[in-house]
């Protein structure tokens, strides 16, 4: 009985020592977790602290042309460093028509090859022609400028050119000069550029629906083709932020635009004739600007830029939000 007891009382006096270390830490104050919280708070504010702070001083830096012309500098359409006379209209309209045919190639394109490599094509064949199609993603911008010039160029101008014309030449769209530099020229390089971009991210979403909605259809009666549109109706979401990521490569392109758009502030119907993009303009011309407002008139161009993609990416989070939150609706029925 004693030594019952006694153990008992040992071990009861040992729980206390242990009890007490507890207490304490319990008691201790904690700054782990505030402190990760407010670190991590911090670059985020950072992050955002920056963008405003771009878009600040692009603003009190472009003062001048926004001073003389107002908001009408984005309807212009006169050029001239000469005169002074500065408007954003050629440049919006080249950035924004350019990045719509590149869209308008590149995004059949990739929905067919993302199915094929995730739908169609073994594993065996598939990882091996999305990392060339991702190579694609990693060649220099001057590189795809050169080919434009020296390969691109002359086969449109000598052979697809004329052949469009003459198919199609009653529309407005298909007139003009045929020098194998413009509008349709500068889509196509684009439409190279971010095929690879919207490829990738469309061929993971697609990976990522479960695999039991393809069992499901399929044991359902559907035909592979009817499953695989269940699949883009359920990845509809990722498609479309694979598109929008592919629109700001394409707006934001610079070099392999600028060597084979034309380099030419007009508004043409003609996607034959050359034209202008804002970022081109930027590079082409802010070595050359010989005065403070056409300096500045170039700084508000990239004020406009800058808005323009923060438009996009706003419009591309409501549409996400939008189709998840649908999706989230059908979840709960």
């Amino acid at each position: 009985m004693e030594s019952t007891l006694g153990s008992g009382t040992g071990s009861a006096g040992a729980q206390r020592p242990v009890e007490s270390r507890l207490s304490k830490l319990s008691t201790r104050p904690r700054i782990g977790d505030p402190l990760f919280k407010w670190t991590t708070g911090l670059f985020a504010v950072v992050v955002a602290g920056l963008a405003a702070l771009i878009m600040v001083e692009m603003a009190i830096n472009s003062r001048l042309p926004f001073e003389k012309f107002g908001i009408g500098f984005l309807g212009r359409s006169i050029w001239d460093p000469v005169a002074e006379e500065f408007g954003a209209l050629p440049f919006i309209y080249g950035t924004a028509v350019s990045s719509l045919i590149s869209l308008i190639i590149a995004v059949p394109v990739s929905l067919g090859v993302a199915v094929f490599l995730v739908e169609k094509a073994p594993r065996s064949l598939s990882n091996p022609i999305l990392f060339i199609v991702q190579l694609l993603a990693a060649i220099p911008s001057v590189v795809y400028g050169l080919w434009g010039i020296f390969v691109l160029a002359p086969l449109l101008r000598n052979v697809v050119y004329p052949k469009l014309q003459s198919t199609l030449g009653f529309l407005p769209l298909f007139q003009g000069n045929q020098n194998g530099l413009g509008l349709l020229t500068a889509g196509l390089i684009l439409s190279i550029m971010v095929l690879p971009i919207i490829t990738a991210v469309t061929t993971d979403v697609l990976r990522a629906v479960p695999g039991a909605q393809r069992e499901a259809s399929l044991a359902l009666g559907s035909t592979k083709w009817e499953a695989t549109q269940i699949v883009l109706q359920n990845a509809k979401s990722g498609i479309s932020g694979a598109i929008i990521l592919g629109l700001g490569r394409a707006i934001g392109e610079t070099m392999a635009v600028t060597m084979v758009i034309g380099n030419r502030a007009q508004i043409s119907a003609s996607l034959f004739d050359p034209s202008y993009t804002i970022a081109s303009t930027i590079a082409n011309e802010f070595t050359e600007a010989s005065s403070e407002i056409y300096l500045q008139s170039l700084i508000e161009l990239g004020l406009v830029l800058f808005i323009v993609t923060f438009i996009i990416n706003m419009l591309a989070r409501l549409l996400v939000w939008s189709v998840t939150r649908g999706e989230g609706r059908g979840g709960h029925v």
